[in-house]
């Protein structure tokens, strides 16, 4: 199954993948559903004003990040409570998911594959300005 992610036009074109509520709810329901390995995601990242490379990037990690979230949710107690009519227990436990410290689990997660939280925006940077510099 493909889904094809992205944000509504508005005036000024703006389709970048943001890590909003919208994002991290398909994501909780592509985990809940068990099919992270049945689900293409294919993402707009087009955005005239900004730097496309960047808005690719920005968009993609948004997805990364919003699928990480979804897998550190207590799936089985949550439907168990669910399952059980603990509305309140229900409540409490996703409002208490909201502020756990999951950047930290991505920021390990970056540490470990040799990468550290905005160091690819240096380079996009970096590139962007050698390329304006030889236009001139």
């Amino acid at each position: 199954m493909a889904l094809h992610v992205t944000r509504g036009v508005r005036w000024d074109s703006d389709h970048v993948v943001l890590l909003e509520d919208e994002l991290k709810e398909i994501c909780k329901e592509i985990v809940r559903g068990g099919a992270e390995d049945k689900v293409m995601i294919g993402l707009d990242y087009f955005d005239a004003s900004i730097n496309r490379i960047a808005a690719w990037v920005v968009g993609e990690r948004n997805v990364q990040k919003a699928l990480l979230f979804a897998l550190l949710q207590p799936h089985d107690a949550l439907r168990a409570m669910q399952d059980g009519a603990e509305f309140t227990a229900q409540m409490v436990l996703q409002e208490e998911m909201k502020t756990l410290p999951y950047g930290d689990v991505w920021e390990e997660y970056l540490k470990r594959y040799g990468y550290a939280g905005s160091d690819w925006f240096r380079s996009v940077r970096e590139y962007e300005e050698k390329v304006l510099k030889e236009r001139r």
